[in-house]
């Protein structure tokens, strides 16, 4: 990986053009305090806001460290070459009017193609990119206004938009943001490169995301190591359905597995948090800066008040948040600290009693905190408006929780109901505490479950995307169920048969009930090409005769099931094959169940995947009815993936819809597979 550190740390920086936009990264530099040389090039000004300009870049003192490029897109090329050929550490390519624009301008393709080749082996953001700000060493080669200030440490973020950076940096919510930086086309700099080298800043304590297209699977599995390696969590503003993923389908699978359930997939499946929305993000930015990331879901709440304890409870069970009851051990200390008056439970009503007194407070908090299995103490505060009202009662709310944290020694966080109810330099004095600030309850409980989603990436590398091309060929059920079992998936007894008396004679060797089905359907059901619970040679005739097909697959009826599932491959071309495991049967569309992993998977992954659907206590027994074999179904799913990876060139989809669970086997009783062209 080539290094970014001139770039992003510099000791000198050129600013090259004479535009507005210029003039602001100077005065962008000196804002933030930048400590070393700017130096600004332009070929017939003498200075440029206030500062000498050089002619050329030849003309410099030296190379400088960091460039940044504010002339228009043609220029941008040569200016780029010229710093590569001066031994430059790096550049920011402002202008626009490349890749991005290729469907506007015929050149853009070739354009940026010209601007890599010319970068060489000297790194460059962009092009169509602000930049970034690092607030670490007082650097900002950003041409516009940012909200970001000097800390000593503090979260990174990086996203493709420049208003939406500039938006995250405006924040007050006490958020300290080390780096801010935009990678405009990726031309030659990833997000996730960039993402490496900011995690590889010891000052660094996270790494925030917003991406808004994968476009290196591997870059990003680096990432990951990455971040395991070093202890640091990363979230991930959620990436939207992609048009890539709009592809030719004929199965349930595709309107259920799209580029978002991909993208939602690669992130679990790299340890990433993932955040729906700009709120819910940097509250999560600020839950992994002060604890790095939590073991659990599972938090204690304690407010003064039994409506923000019952709005609690009902957040946190929408919003992925358990609350485990009390122990014990808490209850006792709870009790000693309370009274008799309070009623123990969690979300906890500790009510106004010991309001006002910060030696009660914190004995309360402190005896919540002394036992149980949890991830966080969470205490409920709004601040009265600070423009009407002193507020010294509050305070002494914020100095309990603040030496709860240090006497019990785990993590804690004050929240507001409301954003505003959270005053930012109090969200500035618990982060410098170790305590963490949650403005607003929603989005504070969302952030606490998404900080819990930070793990260990362990998985193996991606099987990638096989850019199969064309609408493909479309196998029958009899030839994809034939080819599915060669990998193991168990399937009914069946004969094919082309006449209605060859079908009942069919019928008669494999025993009944039987099931009929015409041959020539991806969607046999809703063509009425399927006949059930065939009892008698004359039932399979007339069947026959009555199906819309000369082409007839006859099959022992499986009885028995516990549940049906449905079993899915797509190839999204962005985040590779995406299997889909949810409730089957005629009903899949509508219930809506599923959930996705990405190829390859473990048995271990696809056994927890299932407990994740909401129809899967019907697989453990619902009510006393019998349980499914677990086992076969992974089995089954094993089987698809060792068929994928086989023809992992070709495949585009596979569906088994649906797959049969029963006591002591899972089988396939119905099954498509399209296959792609060559690229």
């Amino acid at each position: 990986m080539r290094s970014l550190d001139r770039l992003m740390r510099p000791q000198s920086i050129a600013v090259i053009g004479g535009g507005g936009w210029c003039a602001n990264v100077i005065r962008e530099c000196e804002k933030i305090g930048f400590a070393g040389d700017i130096w600004a090039v332009h070929p017939t000004r003498s200075e440029v806001a206030g500062i000498k300009a050089y002619a050329s870049i030849a003309d410099l003192p030296s190379a400088p460290d960091a460039a940044f490029i504010g002339v228009n897109r043609d220029a941008t090329v040569g200016i780029v070459e010229q710093l590569s050929k001066a031994g430059a550490g790096g550049a920011v390519c402002f202008a626009s009017g490349f890749r991005e624009a290729s469907a506007e301008l015929e050149d853009g393709n070739s354009l940026q193609d010209s601007l890599v080749a010319a970068a060489g082996d000297m790194p460059i953001l962009g092009p169509n990119c602000y930049g970034f700000v690092n607030a670490l060493d007082g650097a900002a080669l950003w041409p516009d206004v940012h909200g970001a200030v000097p800390c000593a440490t503090g979260v990174a973020f990086i996203g493709q938009s420049s208003n939406v950076a500039i938006n995250i940096s405006m924040q007050t919510r006490g958020l300290p943001l080390a780096y801010v930086v935009t990678c405009g086309n990726q031309a030659q700099i990833g997000m996730a490169e960039i993402g490496e080298a900011l995690l590889s800043d010891p000052r660094v304590t996270a790494l925030g995301l917003h991406i808004e297209g994968v476009n290196d699977l591997r870059a990003y599995e680096q990432l990951a190591r990455t971040a395991t390696r070093l202890g640091k969590p990363v979230v991930v503003m959620k990436v939207g359905a992609s048009d890539q993923a709009q592809l030719a389908t004929v199965s349930h699978t595709a309107s259920l597995a799209g580029s978002d359930a991909g993208a939602r997939a690669l992130m679990r499946r790299l340890g990433f948090a993932l955040a729906d929305d700009p709120a819910s993000f940097v509250e999560t930015l600020k839950v992994l800066h002060v604890t790095g990331g939590l073991p659990s879901n599972r938090i204690l709440s304690m407010s003064c008040s039994g409506g923000e304890a019952s709005l609690m409870a009902d957040l946190g069970q929408s919003l992925g948040v358990e609350y485990p009851p009390l122990g014990q051990a808490q209850k006792d200390a709870l009790r000693a600290a309370l009274g008799p008056k309070v009623a123990l439970a969690n979300p906890l009503d500790y009510h106004t009693y010991i309001w006002g007194d910060e030696a009660a407070l914190t004995a309360c908090f402190s005896a919540g905190m002394a036992g149980g299995d949890l991830a966080l103490g969470c205490v409920v505060l709004d601040f009265p408006r600070q423009d009407r009202f002193d507020a010294p009662d509050w305070a002494k709310v914020v100095e309990a929780v603040i030496a709860t944290r240090e006497t019990s020694g785990r993590p804690m966080a004050l929240l507001g109901s409301f954003a505003e109810g959270m005053p930012e330099a109090v969200s500035e004095r618990l982060i410098q505490n170790g305590v963490v600030p949650l403005n607003g309850m929603s989005d504070g409980l969302k952030a606490i479950a998404a900080a819990a989603q930070v793990r260990p990436m362990t998985a193996e590398p991606l099987l990638l995307p096989n850019g199969a091309a064309g609408e493909g060929e479309t196998l029958d059920e009899s030839t994809a169920k034939a080819m599915l079992t060669e990998h193991g998936l168990r399937i009914p007894h069946s004969k094919r048969t082309m006449t209605a008396e060859a079908a009942a004679e069919a019928a008669d060797v494999i025993g009944y009930p039987v099931v009929l089905k015409g041959m020539g359907f991806a969607h046999k059901t809703e063509a009425g090409a399927v006949r059930i619970n065939l009892t008698s040679a004359a039932d399979v005739r007339a069947a026959a005769e009555a199906v819309p097909s000369n082409d007839y697959l006859v099959e022992e009826m499986v009885t028995g099931a516990v549940a049906e599932l449905l079993v899915g491959v797509l190839c999204d071309p962005v985040h590779g094959f995406v299997l889909t495991i949810g409730a089957g049967g005629v009903m899949t569309e509508i219930l809506q169940d599923t959930v996705s992993l990405l190829l390859p998977s473990t048995r271990e992954d696809i056994a927890e995947a299932l407990t994740r659907l909401r129809c899967y206590p019907l697989l453990t027994g619902y009510r006393g009815k019998p349980a499914a074999d677990i086992g076969a179904i992974v089995d089954a799913v094993i089987a698809v993936q060792s068929f994928v990876t086989a023809h992992q060139d070709r495949v585009q989809e596979i569906e088994i819809n649906p797959l049969l669970c029963c006591r002591d086997k899972a089988i396939a009783v119905d099954a498509l597979i399209r296959m792609g062209g060559p690229q």
